[in-house]
């Protein structure tokens, strides 16, 4: 293999690259970047490239926000265009997670039948209201190798009859986090106490559409007894003088990824709604309280690391009061991770 289109548009996907653009590289596979624009803040976007060392953007989308068709479509008639008058002798697609970059950018190399490649594939939480199942059930359908954080996943795909070309391999993820994690030490956002305090991100569209849902979950961030510092996701900034902030909570800038990862080793709790951060939270040996109903990572719910709550005081009381119940032990593979995806696409 010597050519592999590689397509990211949101923050978790740039951290997950990383390790594996390296690994190309190392393995003098050509790698060929395009960035869908799903999220276009520069504190979203550009500072990654900055920390992460990520290869040179080669075609940029610019799609920015909309609704999902208007998303998925304007990434699908895009990236067609490149594949088929820009960069015709590719050997396969590289895609990661569940956003809607992935499932367009799945659905055109399908059916131009160029190989795609999904690194997190496996996943699900079995909630099919949640527009990233959908992207996850598509994509692991159309690809050729599908490269599984845990058996869990693997197990899962077997199940659903998806067999051939599927791999173990670890998280990528857990890969940057090892890779990163000496470098974030001196990293701590000057807007950050250095101790005594907890984390909150919300980003899901379905979390955030209205003033109201946001409240809801600010509201139950009262029972929480230090301060909560929380960067604010760029779709919320339009209408945040509507909100009802709680004295504890303290509103802050988008963090980079090397801030992220030295607030989450500094903080005494993660509030969230994302997928990423419950893992980060977990290598970080921090207890991850979870606005969510499920859970595509169900490892982590083991022991009490990681716990679902809806967004009321008593839940979330509850939640921080009851510790851990057993010991920290590793989950998502051994760093090792890009490595062992590279080995199986050089092996066909």
């Amino acid at each position: 293999m010597k050519k592999i289109i590689t397509v990211i548009g949101a923050r978790p996907q740039f951290i997950k690259s990383a390790p594996v653009s390296k690994a190309l590289q190392n393995a003098e596979i050509e790698e060929i970047i395009v960035h869908s624009g799903q999220h276009y803040d520069a504190n979203m976007s550009e500072i990654f490239w900055q920390e992460l060392g990520l290869p040179k953007v080669k075609y940029h989308l610019e799609v920015g926000s909309g609704t999902h068709a208007q998303q998925t479509g304007q990434i699908m008639v895009k990236f067609e265009e490149i594949l088929l008058h820009q960069e015709k002798n590719v050997d396969a697609v590289l895609v990661y997670g569940d956003t809607n970059t992935t499932l367009a950018v799945a659905l055109v190399a399908s059916k131009l039948q160029i190989p795609l490649i999904h690194v997190e594939a496996g996943l699900r939480s079995f909630n099919r209201s949640m527009p990233e199942e959908i992207n996850r059930i598509v994509t692991d359908n159309v690809s050729q190798l599908l490269f599984c954080s845990s058996q869990g996943a693997v197990n899962q795909l077997a199940s659903e009859g998806i067999i051939k070309g599927v791999h173990n391999v670890g998280d990528v993820m857990y890969d940057a986090f090892e890779m990163f994690g000496k470098m974030s030490q001196n990293k701590m956002s000057l807007e950050i106490a250095q101790s005594n305090f907890s984390l909150f991100t919300l980003h899901r569209q379905g979390n955030t559409e209205t003033p109201n849902q946001v409240n809801t979950f600010l509201a139950s961030l009262q029972a929480v007894d230090h301060t909560v510092y929380w960067p604010v996701h760029p779709r919320i900034k339009n209408w945040q003088n509507q909100l009802e902030i709680p004295s504890n909570v303290k509103m802050i800038e988008p963090l980079s990824y090397l801030q992220m990862l030295a607030a989450l080793r500094n903080c005494l709790y993660v509030f969230t709604d994302s997928g990423g951060l419950q893992k980060e939270a977990f290598w970080a040996g921090k207890q991850c309280i979870t606005f969510r109903d499920d859970t595509e990572w169900v490892e982590t719910l083991n022991g009490g690391w990681n716990t679902l709550v809806k967004p009321n005081v008593d839940e979330v009381k509850k939640a921080i009061t009851n510790k851990p119940s057993s010991p920290w032990k590793p989950l998502y593979g051994d760093g090792l991770a890009a490595e062992k995806i590279i080995q199986k696409i050089m092996n066909g």
